[in-house]
C-alpha cells in the first residue's frame, strides 16, 4: 500500500518574504521517490484563507485556509518582514498575529515546526524557541537575542535541528534546511536528486560567518589613526600592542584606552580581524597560495591560517575559494 506523501503547510502572513515563501514548494515539492510518487503535499495557507501582503509590494492570494496549517505534519514559517526584519528603516517591535501565536501552540508537539529566516522570531514570540538551540539570519541575531534572551541563539550556522524544531540562517540557507529535511526523512540520494533537479549544492560547507562582514570600523578619532593605517599597510610583520603603542609614543594602557574609545574595540580584536579580512579578500580575489597569503596576513603557517579560519567561519582556505570565486572562463 502506498504511503501518502507527507503533509507540508506553509504560513502565509502580512509581510511575508516571497522568496523564502516559496523554497519550501520548490524543494520539497519538487522531492520525488525513485518511482517518481512525490513524497511531501506542499500547500501554501494564511490564518483566515484570505490575502496577505507581501514584502514585495503585492498581494498574495494562498489557495488554503488553516485547515491545512493545523493538519500540517510538516509546519513551515517563512521570514517575515517589516517588524522582525530590521532594516533602514528600523521601527518598533510589533507583536504577531494573536491567530498565529494560537496555531503554533495547537500544532506544537504534534507536527515538525520549521521557522526560515526571521520566522526564527515568531517561533521564539510563541515560546517555543524557550531553552532550545536556534538560528536566524545573521543580521538579525542581536535582536533576537535581545528580544528573546531565553533562546539558545547559534548565529554561525546556516540551520539548527533540534529534531521537531528547526530554524534556517537567512535567505539561501532555507534550501538548505528543506535539502536537510529531505535526507533526514529520505536520505542522501533523494536529497541529492532534488538538489540537482534545482540546480543547487546538496550541501554547503561552512556556517553562516563566511558571509558576516569582519571589518572593524575605522574609527573617527586621530590619536591612533596613522598607526592604524601603518598596522593594515605591515598586516605581514603581525604587529603586536607593544609595538603600535611604541609608534603612537604612548604607553600601552594609554594606547589601547584611546584605541577602544576611537574604534570601539580592543587593539588584539582590531588587528585580528583586520588579518582575517585580507584572508578572505586575498583568497576570493587572487590566485595566491595559502602559504604565501598566511604570510603575507601574518599568521606565519598555513596551519595557523587554515585553524584561524576554521573557527572563525567553519571553512577550510581551499574550500573558501571555492565558494567565493567564480568559476574560470573556459
Amino acid at each position: 500500500m502506498a504511503v501518502p506523501p507527507h503533509r507540508v503547510g506553509v504560513l502565509a502572513v502580512d509581510g511575508v518574504i516571497t522568496f523564502e515563501l516559496a523554497i519550501p514548494e520548490r524543494i520539497l515539492g519538487t522531492t520525488t521517490g525513485t518511482d517518481g510518487t512525490p513524497l511531501y503535499d506542499v500547500r501554501v495557507g494564511s490564518v483566515d484563507g484570505g490575502p496577505v501582503r507581501t514584502s514585495s509590494g503585492y498581494r498574495l492570494l494562498p489557495e488554503h485556509g488553516p485547515e491545512v496549517l493545523a493538519d500540517a505534519q510538516t509546519l513551515v514559517v517563512p521570514a517575515i518582514a517589516g517588524p522582525h526584519s530590521p532594516g533602514p528603516a528600523g521601527g518598533p517591535e510589533q507583536e504577531t498575529d494573536r491567530r498565529v501565536l494560537d496555531l503554533l501552540h495547537r500544532v506544537a508537539g504534534r507536527a515538525r515546526i520549521v521557522g526560515i529566516c526571521t520566522g526564527a522570531f515568531v517561533l521564539a514570540e510563541a515560546g517555543l524557541l524557550d531553552g532550545r538551540p536556534a538560528t536566524t539570519h545573521w543580521a538579525h541575531a542581536n535582536r533576537l537575542r535581545r528580544r528573546f534572551p531565553q533562546v539558545r541563539l547559534d548565529p554561525d550556522v546556516l540551520f539548527v535541528d533540534d529534531g521537531d524544531l528547526l530554524t534556517s540562517a537567512g535567505v539561501a540557507a532555507g534550501i538548505d534546511l528543506c535539502l536537510h529535511l529531505v535526507r533526514r526523512d529520505h536520505g542522501v540520494e533523494i536529497a541529492a536528486t532534488t538538489a540537482r533537479r534545482n540546480v543547487v549544492a546538496p550541501w554547503r560547507e561552512g556556517g553562516q560567518a563566511q558571509f558576516v562582514e569582519t571589518r572593524m570600523p575605522e574609527g573617527s578619532g586621530t590619536d591612533t589613526a596613522a598607526v592604524r593605517r601603518w598596522a593594515v599597510e605591515h598586516l605581514d610583520r603581525s604587529p603586536g600592542v607593544d609595538e603600535l603603542a611604541a609608534r603612537a609614543s604612548m604607553s600601552v594602557r594609554t594606547f589601547t584606552r584611546r584605541f577602544r574609545a576611537e574604534t570601539g574595540t580592543s587593539p588584539g580584536r582590531w588587528l585580528a580581524a583586520q588579518r582575517l579580512d585580507r584572508v578572505r579578500r586575498l583568497l576570493e580575489t587572487t590566485d595566491l597560495p595559502v602559504e604565501q597569503i598566511a604570510a603575507r596576513t601574518g599568521f606565519g603557517t598555513t596551519a595557523a591560517l587554515r585553524h584561524r579560519l576554521h573557527a572563525e567561519i567553519g571553512m577550510a582556505p581551499l574550500a573558501y575559494r571555492r565558494a567565493h570565486r567564480p568559476p574560470r572562463a573556459g
